[in-house]
């Protein structure tokens, strides 16, 4: 039964995050503000120790990450959610996703005959569960993100003539970020913020002069107003927990991310709740059968029953989030007599090269090539119904980079 209460404003935590090109000073920014909202602050750095710079202007405290895989980034986030640091700053967050994009080469090209497509089932679920370790975060959270730059010319309205300058573009970070933050300031190399989202309502649209511990405090004030949020529900004790759970510890099971201080532990899905959830999606049992299948060649795993607690969840995170569906209307687990995966559709190899060339999900990708596609073909032209010959032409003009000038996706 869903019901409905009157909606009042509740005291809650910042999601903020800046970006723009090399100098731009988001490091320091960021320490600024995070100074004003006031309390102990932990910075996870992956800019080579660069926020130390800055040691003798700020109290915080650092964890350097060598090399910033999405797995330490988490593993950061709730080693600092132990701590109770009241402010935590992520700089950067831009690295993650380049390791992240680097991962999702080397998947293609060992388990996928080069197939991104298909890489990204796993790469998917990662990138997800770094999203939720920040939106859970019990304290404010400033993350960093460098953007794409270019050059561009502009006359010096002093001297009048025409400078090269360098123009910060998209932040350098999955598709869609900007939307889990309250909080987005665009940095320009003049120390100059350009606010292109504020849930506070007090600064949208403006441009803030080197913003910093003013800010911070303002920002502060106003998540402070409001009533207290309703305390979560106790955990369960380990005992009981572990009662419940039925995982067999020694086929691989572990505990759910961020559920170590609780001492609580999930149950894996079952073979009937991954079916259940390929039927919500449309999928019938012969394709959910290859999908499994895959699923376990790629973990290692003779059966679904020898797959571990954690693989058996990740696939179903793939299911429920789509990630397992096919938009070429076949199976992408289908296999040839050999076992190996057949080489890519003409349809697939234009979604992936334009998906690899902008660093794109490949569920992004056809959508941002419809308007090209179209202008090309006419309208309603489609991949999955356009000849061979037209693809062909259409994946050769994305790897010459005659599609890079549309700019959907930026």
């Amino acid at each position: 039964m869903v019901h409905f209460h009157r909606a009042t404003k509740q005291q809650r935590n910042l999601r903020a995050a800046l970006f723009g090109p090399s100098g731009s000073g988001k490091t320091f920014t960021a320490l600024r503000i995070a100074h004003g909202l006031g309390g102990a602050i932990a910075v996870v750095d992956t800019e080579h120790a660069s926020s130390s710079i800055y040691a003798d202007r700020f109290t915080f405290d650092a964890a350097p990450l060598e090399r910033p895989r999405i797995e330490d980034y988490c593993q950061a986030v709730e080693a600092a959610a132990e701590a109770r640091y009241d402010v935590l700053v992520i700089d950067s967050l831009s690295h993650g996703w380049q390791e992240l994009l680097e991962e999702i080469d080397k998947l293609a090209k060992a388990k996928y005959r080069g197939n991104t497509w298909s890489a990204w089932a796993e790469g998917t679920p990662k990138q997800k569960r770094l999203v939720d370790a920040l939106l859970r975060y019990p304290g404010h959270v400033l993350a960093t993100m460098r953007s794409r730059t270019e050059w561009s010319q502009q006359k010096d309205e002093k001297s009048g003539k025409v400078q090269p300058v360098r123009v910060g573009l998209t932040p350098e970070q999955g598709k869609g970020i900007e939307y889990e933050f309250d909080l987005l300031l665009e940095l320009s190399v003049d120390h100059i913020a350009s606010v292109l989202k504020d849930r506070t309502g007090r600064y949208q649209d403006e441009l803030l002069e080197r913003p910093g511990e003013d800010l911070g405090r303002a920002l502060g004030e106003w998540l402070a107003q409001g009533e207290k949020p309703a305390a979560p529900a106790a955990p369960a004790s380990r005992a009981g927990a572990e009662a419940r759970d039925t995982t067999d510890t020694s086929s691989g099971a572990d505990e759910t991310p961020g559920a170590g201080r609780a001492g609580a532990k999930r149950a894996p899905p079952t073979k009937a709740q991954i079916r259940d959830a390929f039927r919500a999606r449309g999928i019938g049992d012969e394709a959910m059968g290859s999908f499994v299948a895959e699923h376990c060649r790629a973990c290692g795993a003779g059966s679904f029953s020898d797959l571990s607690a954690h693989q058996k969840r990740t696939l179903l995170e793939a299911i429920e989030s789509g990630d397992y569906d096919d938009p070429f209307n076949r199976s992408p687990a289908q296999t040839q007599d050999d076992g190996t995966r057949p080489e890519p559709s003409l349809a697939e190899q234009v979604v992936t090269r334009y998906a690899d060339r902008h660093g794109l999900p490949p569920e992004d990708a056809e959508r941002f090539l419809m308007p090209e596609i179209e202008r090309r073909f006419g309208a309603g032209a489609r991949l999955d119904r356009m000849a061979e010959s037209r693809l062909a032409e259409l994946r050769d003009a994305v790897e010459r980079g005659e599609l890079d000038s549309e700019g959907a996706h930026a």
